[in-house]
């Protein structure tokens, strides 16, 4: 898994795909963030900026080879495997791009009530949840189950979109908790919305690498 790994994460910065998701989110996160607002708010934004990033990450990650290229891949180490390693290369990078930022928006916000420890915590686990919410929606919405580049778009701009609004989702909980948190100055570190974000992630790879197993 470790070469299959490497392999992906080669491909993926060769490819310079990775520039247009990255560069919107660090445009999300410039002009959405204001220095001087409150810590949670902030992070709250900039967990929920994260989700379709991470999406369209694991859909470059999941489309970047040719052909046969995947063809060769996938014999040598399985289509289960290989297709395992796309997910957790596109879903890591943005996760460690989340990271980056959360220690941004922790050191210039304003943080009154809150320590720095608590909202880095708090940002930590809400950009968790979004980022494998993001990976889930990014692995339903493109190969093997929407093959046609058109429709896969379309498919993960309306998944990141419901994933942000819908009831249960454990993105939209997570910024439910760092909005509330905002108002009261109470840094409540979302766990149930990242354990509920790392079983749907686990699903949606489990579903899609067995998919991929079998139809292609």
């Amino acid at each position: 898994m470790t070469a299959l790994l490497r392999y992906q994460t080669g491909l993926l910065l060769r490819s310079q795909r990775w520039l247009a998701p990255f560069l919107l989110y660090a445009a999300f996160v410039g002009v959405g963030v204001d220095p001087g607002e409150p810590v949670l708010g902030a992070l709250g934004f900039a967990a929920a900026a994260l989700l379709p990033v991470t999406a369209w990450s694991v859909r470059i990650c999941l489309t970047q080879e040719p052909p046969a290229a995947r063809s060769v891949v996938a014999a040598a180490a399985g289509r289960d495997r290989a297709h395992l390693a796309a997910l957790l290369t596109g879903t890591a990078l943005p996760a460690l791009v989340g990271a980056v930022a959360v220690l941004a928006v922790t050191a210039l916000c304003n943080r009154r009530g809150v320590t720095a420890l608590a909202a880095t915590t708090t940002g930590l686990l809400a950009t968790l949840a979004c980022a494998l919410t993001g990976a889930a929606v990014g692995a339903l919405s493109s190969r093997p189950f929407v093959p046609a580049a058109g429709w896969s778009l379309a498919a993960l701009v309306l998944g990141s979109l419901l994933a942000l609004v819908t009831t249960g989702s454990p993105a939209k909980h997570a910024m439910t908790a760092l909005i509330s948190g905002s108002r009261t100055a109470t840094a409540d570190p979302p766990w149930p919305a990242c354990a509920g974000a790392v079983l749907l992630a686990a699903a949606a790879a489990a579903l899609a690498c067995r998919a991929t197993a079998r139809l292609e």
